[in-house]
């Protein structure tokens, strides 16, 4: 969910496209520069309006009718650790700033009756609650609306389908669903094309936990796996919108990337099928390479029943089970030594660096079925503060899942 905490969820089957930007070719994304001078406030409708045209050019390649949404936020954990778009909803439309997470199902956001919910973050954005008594188009959802695939539960006191999610870093949420509009922009072309649909989210009414935390508190979180309520599928079961969603992101300290509902069609992308029939994203890990050279772990330890490679967007870092992680320290280890004294702070393994990375740390490469993930020394560790230290960024798992997070 949030911080460095992995969260897991239950949910139901959808096609997925993932995209990781590594995988693509220099040239398949650009530089973003600013075209007008940001003290000319006249000139913002120019901006959104060349944005409009560049998103459009950018997602041309997308197959059919898609939806785009921006993406915020970066995987850096000194700075978000996390990922978030904006979504309408209502009439007249709000805007909400809600965490993406393929390891979760629903859309929620906070109510504006939540009296614990936090009022302030340290994210560059203005927090904002869900009033349905603002919204021509809401509607409660009533008891005998609560079926098995609500996973909720009714009050019958209130006569609301009520929800209780708890994520396994302790934290969560108690709310009811409501139905109401979200607004999106649709891309037929080179063009964007207004629509609206009444879809099933949640209205969260408490919290706790670390969601409670001021530092990268956002109005909710849109849910992106494979159960009936999320919202991919709400709207691909209505043909709106295509039962496939592709989602970037960007590595680097700017952040940020692509999420789309929609294919991406692009000859430099290189593709790994899902693991079916698994509720959450599940991918065929085959083996680790450091410096070229596989690591010696059984290739169970990725892909039996009870264990697994998770892709979830929610989660900040990678997660490896013990006896991978284990062999993939020492591996790094071995390699940087003796240039390197490595030294263990809060349980990481970290190393005092005076030099560029790249001249001590080697390449490491996550190998799947019929794609390879190559990570450079900067994408797999993490600037600790004070000069000098880096730390892996790979985290020994609790459980046989292994999760590769944002």
């Amino acid at each position: 969910m949030q911080g460095l905490k992995a969260r897991i969820l239950a949910s139901v089957a959808v096609l997925l496209s993932l995209v990781y930007c590594g995988l693509t070719t220099p040239s398949t994304f650009l530089s973003l520069e600013r075209v007008y001078p940001p003290s000319h406030h006249g000139q913002i409708e120019q901006l959104r309006a060349h944005d409009r045209v560049r998103h459009a050019r950018l997602l041309q390649n997308l197959t059919g009718s898609v939806v785009d949404f921006p993406l915020h936020g970066t995987s850096d954990p000194n700075l978000a650790g996390l990922y978030y778009t904006k979504v309408k909803l209502g009439s007249p439309p709000k805007e909400f700033n809600v965490q993406i997470d393929t390891g979760s199902e629903n859309l929620w956001v906070t109510c504006n009756s939540c009296s614990d919910c936090p009022r302030t973050t340290w994210l560059p954005i203005q927090l904002s609650s869900y009033d349905s008594n603002s919204s021509s188009t809401a509607r409660l959802i009533p008891c005998s609306m609560c079926t098995s695939a609500f996973q909720a539960k009714c009050s019958p006191q209130t006569n609301q389908c009520s929800y209780t999610t708890q994520y396994a870093d302790g934290s969560g949420i108690f709310g009811h669903y409501v139905s109401d509009t979200l607004h999106f922009d649709r891309i037929q072309g080179q063009s964007y094309i207004d629509s609206s649909a009444s879809i099933i989210f949640g209205c969260t009414t408490y919290e706790f936990g670390g969601l409670t935390s001021s530092l990268s508190t956002l109005d909710g979180i849109f849910g992106f796996s494979q159960g009936p309520l999320s919202v991919i599928s709400q709207l691909s079961s209505r043909g709106l919108t295509p039962k496939v969603f592709s989602h970037c992101l960007k590595g680097d300290e700017k952040g940020g990337g692509i999420l789309a509902l929609g294919e991406i069609l692009e000859p430099s992308i290189v593709y790994s099928p899902l693991v079916p029939p698994r509720h959450h994203y599940y991918l065929n890990l085959q083996s680790i390479a450091v410096n070229g050279k596989i690591l010696p772990i059984d290739p169970a330890t990725f892909t039996a029943h009870d264990r697994g490679t998770i892709i979830d967007s929610g989660t900040t870092l990678a997660f490896l089970v013990e006896d991978a992680y284990v062999p993939f320290v020492h591996a790094i280890t071995s390699a940087v030594s003796p240039s390197l004294t490595p030294f263990i702070s809060d349980e990481n393994q970290c190393y005092h660096v005076t030099t560029s990375l790249a001249e001590v740390f080697p390449a490491v490469s996550l190998n799947f079925v019929g794609a390879s993930m190559v990570l450079k020394p900067e994408e797999y560790l993490i600037r600790q503060i004070g000069i000098g230290v880096w730390c892996i960024g790979f985290q020994k798992a609790q459980g046989g899942v292994t999760i590769l997070g944002g």
